[in-house]
């Protein structure tokens, strides 16, 4: 059997149709999403390694964030991203490291976790049109998701650690980390798509 879908669904609206997801009501689906997708970057803020030299730590976020908006979507993704936020701002350990509250926010780090919104944006708004389904597309994807995040994060960190040191800590270290990250979503995305798409015999 072939999965029928439009060419502007994301993965998970595909797989949910396909499964018992559709049975439930769209609001619940779309509500235990969002705070699905919420823990899930939570979560992976605690894969959180410190940097002697950096006030940035290596965490799992930024592929958490953008991963999920590929499956997602850009409404469902920016929602996501924004309810971790707010969950963070309201006292939820949910940050790196279990750090929580608008400190953290207007603290050297903000700036890269307020870029999750605008990247989760594009990245989801790109997969609705179909760029998460070709390695290189989705490649293209994730590196302009990152771009976004460190836009935003590096130009929010200068203010602390000034122009002269700004991509010696808030960047270059995080190049390859990221590169491996996105090749991973190059390797999955496609992939998932191909299981999606795969003709399935009624037994």
């Amino acid at each position: 059997m072939q999965i029928t879908h439009s060419n502007n669904d994301v993965m998970i609206d595909v797989f949910g149709a396909a499964t018992e997801m559709a049975l439930i009501p769209r609001i619940i689906r779309e509500i235990v999403l969002v705070v699905t997708g919420s823990i899930l970057i939570a979560l992976a803020a605690q894969f959180y390694f410190p940097l002697p030299f950096s006030p940035v730590p290596i965490t799992g976020q930024t592929f958490a964030v953008l991963l999920l908006a590929a499956l997602y979507g850009h409404n469902r993704g920016g929602l996501t991203v924004l309810t971790y936020l707010i969950l963070g701002i309201a006292g939820r350990p949910v940050f790196a490291s279990g750090a929580f509250g608008i400190a953290t926010i207007i603290g050297p780090t903000g700036g890269y976790l307020v870029g999750f919104l605008p990247a989760a944006y594009i990245v989801g708004l790109l997969s609705k049109k179909g760029w998460d389904r070709k390695v290189w597309t989705t490649a293209t994807s994730m590196i302009i998701g990152n771009v976004i995040i460190y836009l935003a994060g590096i130009t929010w960190l200068s203010r602390f650690v000034g122009w002269d040191n700004v991509l010696q800590t808030g960047l270059i270290p995080f190049l390859i980390g990221d590169g491996a990250k996105i090749a991973l979503a190059t390797l999955l995305l496609p992939t998932g798509w191909k299981l999606i798409n795969k003709p399935r015999n009624l037994q």
